[in-house]
């Protein structure tokens, strides 16, 4: 009799856990997505997360790729600019830094901050542009300068649809 009782004691327990572990998990996806596909089935919110990781291995591959091909870019300018010196590289390297772009999705608000040179071909309009022409309504955009570095900062409404499905701005 003592032994069924543990194994209740057990099995109650475990499925505990797994439940504890299934709200983590289910909590670990994006606020927007569970929005837009409301309340889902264990197995339809596994299957979600499931996708969900595998999209974002391949957007890091992606930028991955991207980054290296473009400090190999900036290396080869450099020496073809005739840094051959480590610290003349390192100089060269640093007037042409890239862009940082900073996207933060909080629930129905999007925050697109872009830190780039001075020297950079950006226009402030593009950004506004791509957000609008992607149905992004932009409530706030503005920008400053401090020393060699442009900021930019773009505060947007998100509709409701708008779902992880969406390509970040990269």
């Amino acid at each position: 009799m003592t032994t069924k009782m543990e194994r209740k004691t057990v099995e109650k327990n475990r499925r505990i856990h797994m439940k504890s572990l299934y709200f983590k998990l289910s909590s670990l996806l994006p606020k927007n997505l569970r929005k837009v596909l409301g309340a889902l089935t264990q197995y339809d919110n596994l299957d979600q997360s499931a996708k969900y990781i595998i999209r974002l291995q391949k957007r890091i591959e992606v930028l991955k790729e991207k980054k290296e091909a473009a400090m190999n870019n900036r290396k080869a300018v450099a020496v073809a600019a005739g840094y051959g010196g480590v610290m003349e590289e390192k100089k060269m390297m640093e007037s042409l830094s890239f862009p940082v772009v900073e996207i933060r999705n909080l629930d129905c608000t999007l925050e697109v901050v872009l830190i780039s040179g001075l020297q950079s071909d950006f226009m402030f309009y593009q950004v506004l542009c791509v957000l609008e022409d992607e149905g992004v309504e932009v409530v706030n955009a503005n920008f400053s300068f401090v020393g060699d570095k442009a900021f930019y900062i773009f505060h947007s409404q998100v509709p409701f649809f708008f779902s992880i499905y969406y390509q970040p701005l990269l």
